[in-house]
């Protein structure tokens, strides 16, 4: 690991934070329950809610959601990932180190845009089971695995420098091949650039894989050999109701519709292709 330099920002007794994004809605009482397990191992631990409307198993949409958040937080955050279909199965539950920041989730792809943004990375096997609340449900190991591993990760951040530096220590072996998801690549062709949908917001805009530095003024983009949308700079340069290109705050090529939803507009959804094709 190479806590070096994220170490100057963690301060001893610091408050530790935790933030938690699942597929488990709110209606429930499951996020209720991993907060209720969290505050009674960590009780001075901050929990964020960073989202709880993930399509039920959507991991790819997790992947995204976490990859948008994770390093803005402080060095030291608990990031906690709950979408896993495969709960119960052999999969293996991960705790792992990037960049300063930790990681609890489920071995099942989850990681994968974090693991990809961070070339120096730490991942173990959670197998500390007198970490575990018990009996641990076959069906909830949100509650019952993810939440107090979570909860011990963050008291650690809080006793510490010293302690930090050996936050994976005694959570399991290490893994060298955690699960991860094919990311698609876009290319530049002699006449185009190409590329797909990675991601649908709720919002409806298709997000994609096409970096926003690859495009020129006056750019069209086509999704699935669809309209034309205008590469502009806002919606606002766009009649209500129809298509345009921009890009977004990820930094990608997003199809939009100005005040509707591209994704209802052209009837596609992640997967599709995308072809941005020079202006007149």
């Amino acid at each position: 690991m190479s806590l070096v330099e994220p170490l100057r920002h963690i301060r001893p007794q610091t408050v530790s934070r935790i933030t938690l994004l699942t597929d488990f809605g709110t209606v429930d009482g499951y996020v209720a329950a991993m907060k209720g397990v969290i505050a009674a191992r960590a009780p001075n631990a901050i929990i964020d809610d960073a989202s709880h409307d993930i399509p039920p198993g959507d991991v790819a949409a997790a992947a995204w959601t976490l990859s948008r958040y994770w390093r803005l937080y402080p060095p030291g955050t608990v990031h906690l990932v709950v979408v896993d279909p495969g709960v119960g199965s052999e999969r293996r539950a991960l705790a792992a180190e990037a960049d300063g920041r930790l990681f609890v989730a489920p071995d099942n792809g989850v990681l994968t845009r974090v693991l990809a943004e961070v070339g120096d990375t730490a991942v173990v096997s959670i197998e500390a089971a007198e970490l575990f609340r018990t009996p641990v449900s076959a069906t909830f190991h949100g509650r019952d695995v993810f939440a107090p591993v979570a909860a011990e990760l963050a008291r650690r951040v809080a006793a510490g420098p010293a302690a930090f530096r050996e936050a994976l220590t005694g959570l399991g072996p290490a893994v060298v091949d955690p699960v991860r998801l094919p990311l698609p690549e876009p290319y530049r062709a002699a006449d185009h650039l190409a590329g797909e949908v990675v991601h649908v917001d709720r919002f409806g805009n298709l997000i994609t894989n096409v970096p926003g530095e690859w495009l020129a003024p006056g750019a069209r983009a086509r999704v699935a050999g669809g309209p034309a949308a205008p590469l502009v700079r806002t919606y606002a340069e766009v009649a209500p109701g129809a298509l345009a290109a921009l890009v977004g705050s990820a930094g990608m090529l997003e199809i939009s519709v100005r005040d509707g939803s591209a994704a209802e507009r052209l009837g596609v959804g992640r997967g599709a292709s995308v072809r941005v094709e020079p202006g007149a």
